[in-house]
């Protein structure tokens, strides 16, 4: 009766709008017509999170308001201009992916479905309001600044999730932190001729959920290079560009660089050949395709000075890059981790990216503080973009155990309860609202913040039954 073909027209639609964070003003004003062509009741706050509220269905009044929370921003890999490279959606063998980006399911999917609810009045559910925040992959400053009054239920089903077998009741907190490591650009030597060397073919992923399955960051063979460079006369880095976003393991990279007449393009391809492989080495079961590459380039003015790759090094050889420490009490969990997301360097100062994270809020600061102590060693500043906090529900509430039986009754199998390594709101909602309870759920998406993201289309079927039921027991 219900079936799902709303809820993909919903995210076709949704694709069609650009939506990396902190750009998420077409998306706003699209949930706010939605509404408006459904005269909804709705409020969007000064960040562009938008509420949109429906009354209970009939025979549903007198029951306690259900929330439906999501966000609107995705991770944009693989698009040169994310505000006008369109996404291309397709499926393959019972799977929904993108050609050469990101997806956008993380978190499009449970959007579309949290919308098609509103759309569709056959549905039973007691009153509900639907929120999308912004900026969630990239500092949660929609969630953080979220008002006290702009929610009312206390009740979540948050839609952002990407195990499908799952109901995830926790969550670790996150420290996204920017550094900042001065420099005064030098005038590039005459006579140099220039390269550009790129770091390509790296998986990538996730900075949280797959932080522990020993990928290549591009970041470590960057490093390897540039760690090089003070040692051989005659090479000068005049750029540094490593990773595409804040919250995902780097997949590539590149660096230019000025060779004097003295030194040979065949002996820089000699050390990539061997820096690749070492890569097949060491990275050859995780990260088969990534390798670095050489070809010319235009010429360039300014040079990086060498005190400034120095310190960028001496940062890099101290802080983490991965996983900190397993958790002893969820076996296979990760407790704390971080991961370096970019690497840039501009006019002034090359910018490093670190994302922390932990399931213990002290152990979180304190080695966001390391890092950044490290980095102020080296003179540079930092600045805490986002300190989210751990979460973590009662999984025995009634709450959860009725989301766990809809579960079994829908579907015939119960799914897990687990707390994941990776932030999402909840903290803030728990902080913003209290006596608010939690359950998140979703599809199954593989490779989240990667042109290797793809969602399971059996699932999304599952998971749209799932929410239609629960709505309608709660």
């Amino acid at each position: 009766m219900f079936t799902t073909e709303r809820v993909f027209r919903i995210f076709s639609e949704l694709n069609k709008i650009p939506r990396p964070s902190h750009h998420e003003e077409r998306v706003a004003d699209y949930l706010c017509q939605f509404a408006e062509r459904l005269n909804l009741v709705y409020e969007r706050d000064k960040e562009n999170c938008v509420v949109i509220r429906k009354p209970a269905s009939k025979g549903y009044e007198e029951h306690e308001p259900i929330v439906l929370l999501n966000h609107m921003d995705m991770v944009c890999v693989g698009m040169s201009d994310p505000l006008n490279t369109p996404i291309e959606p397709y499926t393959e063998n019972g799977w929904m992916k993108a050609r050469g980006t990101s997806l956008g399911a993380d978190n499009g999917i449970g959007l579309s479905m949290a919308l098609a609810v509103l759309e569709d009045d056959r549905i039973e559910h007691p009153a509900l309001e639907v929120i999308t925040t912004t900026n969630e992959e990239d500092g949660m400053s929609g969630a953080s600044g979220l008002s006290k009054d702009f929610l009312k239920g206390r009740k979540v089903i948050n839609l952002d999730s990407e195990d499908y077998d799952t109901i995830t009741t926790g969550a670790a907190g996150a420290c996204l932190q920017f550094h900042r490591i001065p420099m005064k650009r030098k005038p590039a030597p005459a006579y140099r001729s220039w390269y550009r060397i790129r770091i390509d073919g790296g998986l990538g992923g996730h900075s949280g959920v797959d932080i522990n399955k020993g990928r290549c960051s591009a970041v470590i063979p960057a490093k390897r290079y540039l760690e090089l460079v003070p040692k051989t006369d005659g090479i000068d880095i005049a750029n540094i560009e490593i990773g595409e976003a804040n919250a995902s393991i780097a997949s590539k990279g590149e660096i230019i660089v000025g060779l004097s007449p003295e030194l040979s393009i065949e002996k820089e391809k000699k050390s990539l050949n061997e820096l690749n492989e070492w890569l097949r080495k060491t990275f050859g079961d995780t990260d088969s395709n990534i390798e670095c590459s050489i070809e010319a380039c235009e010429k360039q003015d300014t040079i990086i000075p060498t005190d400034a790759i120095s310190s960028l090094l001496s940062s890099l050889d101290i802080i983490p890059n991965g996983v900190v420490k397993m958790s002893d009490a969820m076996p296979g969990t990760v407790e704390t981790s971080n991961n370096v997301g970019r690497i840039s360097s501009v006019e002034d100062h090359i910018f490093v990216s670190t994302h922390t994270r932990s399931f213990i809020d002290d152990d979180m600061a304190a080695l966001s503080k390391q890092i950044a102590d490290t980095f102020k060693k080296q003179g540079a500043e930092s600045e805490v973009v986002m300190s989210a906090p751990a979460w973590q529900e009662n999984q025995q509430s009634p709450f959860l155990q009725l989301v766990s039986n809809t579960f079994q009754d829908v579907l015939g199998w119960r799914p897990r309860m687990v707390a994941m390594h990776f932030v999402l709101e909840a903290g803030f909602f728990v902080q913003h609202y209290p006596g608010i309870q939690i359950a998140s759920i979703g599809p199954r998406i593989v490779e989240p913040h990667s042109t290797s993201e793809r969602v399971e289309l059996s699932t999304i079927e599952d998971i749209w039954k799932v929410l239609i039921e629960l709505l309608k027991r709660l």
